[in-house]
């Protein structure tokens, strides 16, 4: 038998009801922000990510699915591809493919799946869904403001408010630029010499190839190491000091709950100035559902203009999770079975069935074929509300039995009634 790949897995009802719940939710709030919808290639070059991600990233070096295209055309044949594994580059490598500055368009969302080879875990796969938003834009856009930053993070927790998700907390921290980031890294790099010998394999790589990346260290025996490294707010300039201050104080003024963590720096290379995560509980050690930040610098590195931006990528599969809704409070029943009985009761049903769908409910029709007890069996198994039943007399008197399936009454309704009778 051939099963899903490993670290894929089918969505199947009635979680896709959930799944869709969560997306019809997330474009809802987002439009009130004004943004819109834009979708990228699954797969793009692999320089895009090598250059906007960073070739240090554990992403890069490791978890990539990267492929060589075999296309006949000779200006394809030995590139490099890779199957997306997330999406800030590529929207922004679309920003300056088309110009998207000369249109207005700055403020943009993308749903869909990413790919990483990493280790398939609770909420992680290698098959993943995000929902992400990028603001981009040239400087005289103010996309480069802390007020952008901040409505960013005001419309993340109105999301997450409305979804349902109690006891989320967001964990903010800058983490500098290019002006103060060296001095930075050149202290990480000085503190690490004498104990990055006790550290785990990959933090002996990322102490040389890229000192920050250590912050990011899961390892339980790491940690007390990493707590007494330098912190990067004591290496500030005063510009991102300022702008990090005039974040949190419109936090404080929309009333957005945070907490300071200043060992937060996120996974990816092109991060500047605010970053931040959204962590929930009930998630266990591995508790974030949501992350992202400023990226003042990402247009110029894979050959854009100047262009700062911030976003944000929500991990779908680990949101649903948290969720306190079961799926089945969001997956919409049947609200009637149409049980034809006899030959030629069929068409009968199925023209009754595209009355009611025209009237707004949603019906089952079952077979003439079948005996009165199964169908109400299968009605019932299916969840529906009522049992239509459909005969011969039925037909002809346009009059017809509606059984409630929760509680065994039965009324006789005439056709026009029908629809009434479903919605009440």
């Amino acid at each position: 038998m051939i099963k899903a790949i490993r670290g894929t897995r089918d969505l199947l009802p009635p979680d896709t009801a959930l799944w869709n719940f969560v997306e019809t939710t997330a474009r809802a709030v987002f439009r009130e922000y004004n943004f819109q919808e834009i979708r990228t290639p699954i797969f793009e070059a692999t320089e895009l990510f090598a250059r906007g991600v960073g070739e240090d990233t554990d992403i890069v070096s490791k978890e990539m699915y990267t492929f060589e295209d075999r296309s006949r055309a000779e200006s394809d044949k030995g590139q490099s591809l890779t199957l997306r594994p997330e999406n800030t580059a590529g929207v922004v490598r679309a920003y300056i493919e088309h110009n998207l500055w000369d249109r207005g368009l700055n403020k943009l969302y993308y749903i869909g799946p990413q790919f990483r080879r990493e280790r398939p875990q609770k909420g992680r796969y290698r098959q993943f869904y995000q929902i992400g938003a990028e603001v981009i834009g040239p400087t005289t856009a103010g996309s480069e403001s802390p007020a952008r930053d901040a409505e960013v993070l005001e419309m993340l927790a109105t999301l997450l408010n409305r979804l349902g998700i109690q006891g989320w907390t967001l964990q903010l921290n800058s983490v500098g630029c290019a002006n103060d980031r060296p001095r930075y890294v050149e202290a990480l790099r000085e503190a690490l010499r004498p104990v990055v010998g006790q550290m785990c394999v990959d933090c002996r790589r990322r102490a040389e190839t890229n000192p920050l990346r250590v912050l990011d260290c899961k390892v339980p025996e790491d940690q007390p190491i990493i707590e007494k490294l330098p912190r990067m707010k004591d290496y500030l300039d005063e510009s991102c000091r300022q702008h990090f201050a005039e974040v949190q104080k419109i936090l404080n003024t929309a009333g957005v709950p945070y907490s300071l963590n200043d060992r937060l720096v996120r996974g990816l290379d092109y991060y500047t100035r605010t970053a931040f995560e959204f962590t929930h509980g009930a998630l266990g050690a591995q508790n974030a559902i949501l992350g992202g930040g400023r990226y003042d610098g990402l247009s110029e590195a894979i050959g854009g203009p100047k262009a700062p931006g911030i976003g944000f990528a929500i991990g779908e599969d680990r949101l649903v999770l948290s969720l306190t809704e079961a799926a089945e409070t969001v997956a919409p029943k049947p609200d009637a079975y149409i049980a034809p009985l006899g030959p030629g009761m069929n068409a009968e049903a199925v023209k009754l069935a595209r009355d009611l769908r025209r009237a707004g409910a949603i019906v089952e029709v079952g077979d003439e074929t079948f005996r009165l007890k199964k169908s109400l069996e299968t009605a019932s198994k299916l969840g529906t509300r009522y049992a239509i039943i459909l005969g011969e007399n039925e037909a002809k008197s346009n009059e017809f039995a509606l059984k409630n399936l929760a509680t065994g009454q039965q009324q006789t309704v005439p056709r026009g009634e029908l629809a009434a009778k479903l919605r009440a």
